[in-house]
């Protein structure tokens, strides 16, 4: 598979981080922060920097991976409202990076998490968060529509405080909306926060087409304590999952990209040094 990395991950120095992912020969950079900056919020030289740094070593963008439509609660945010509104133009410049760089994918989040979406025998009218999917379709049909027009993919992650976290919602958002430029990215490592198991649940929700990208890094989640520990990968609970993971996707025809996510530090804080511990298994399981 193609296998690549958020560059952030390694380093924030852009061209650091593209230099470490050479040496290890990957060829698929995701791009969340370079410098100083998210994306979005890059002036037009520093795109072209970029860019130069990228075609200097072969390389190619795989996703243009702003926190668009973060945190933001569905029943306190209306279509055109000036958070929104900013996070569209957000999304907008992210587009144009997209575009600028070549890149066929642009992230979005799925606004703050209500816990309980639905509900039967009674809890509907007692627990549920009444409204809050229907809410979410509509105040995402914007953004897809943008992506239509602009001709780009957008992919929309599972978050752990997300309104979609888990990839059974992932494919049930994927059927309602009814759109090519909407896929999920999907992190199964996140989805421990939904109680997901990776293999087969996760995967069994979105095979077929569903997941237009994926991250990959290992965790231990612990929800009554609500706590999580990044690991190295192989080391937390998704470490049984990923062969049979990987053998699946390679089996279901998935052409994207998979990116390596570096969340991991080592004793000494350095996420390089974390990136170091569990990059060369990456690779093996997803190469």
């Amino acid at each position: 598979m193609k296998c690549g990395v958020i560059t952030d991950g390694i380093s924030r120095d852009f061209e650091h981080a593209l230099n470490v992912m050479a040496e290890f020969e990957l060829e698929y950079a995701e791009l969340q922060y370079l410098w100083d900056k998210e994306v979005g919020d890059l002036d037009a030289g520093e795109i072209q920097r970029a860019k130069g740094l990228l075609e200097a070593r072969q390389m190619k963008v795989a996703c243009i991976s702003r926190h668009n439509f973060v945190g933001m609660g569905v029943h306190q945010t209306a279509v055109g409202d000036s958070d929104y509104q900013k996070h569209m133009e957000g999304l907008k410049r992210c587009i144009g990076m997209a575009q600028d760089l070549s890149c066929p994918r642009v992230r979005i989040m799925s606004f703050r998490r209500e816990m309980i979406v639905f509900g039967k025998g009674g809890a509907e009218e007692w627990v549920v968060s009444t409204g809050a999917w229907e809410k979410l379709l509509e105040l995402l049909r914007p953004p897809v529509e943008l992506a239509a027009r602009e001709g780009v993919q957008l992919v929309l992650e599972t978050g752990n405080n997300a309104m979609i976290p888990s990839a059974w919602m992932g494919a049930k958002l994927v059927r309602e909306m009814a759109s090519q430029h909407l896929s999920i990215l999907w992190d199964p490592g996140n989805c421990l926060y939904a109680n997901e198991p990776a293999f087969p649940d996760g995967w069994e929700a979105l095979k077929g087409g569903a997941m237009g990208h994926l991250h990959i890094k290992d965790a231990i989640v612990e929800m009554n304590k609500a706590t999580v520990t990044f690991c190295p990968m192989g080391q937390g609970q998704l470490g049984e999952s990923f062969e049979p993971l990987a053998d699946a996707i390679r089996k279901d025809g998935y052409e994207g990209v998979v990116s390596f996510e570096s969340v991991h530090c080592d004793e000494k804080g350095s996420f390089e040094g974390g990136f170091r511990r569990s990059i060369e298994t990456f690779k093996k399981v997803f190469g």
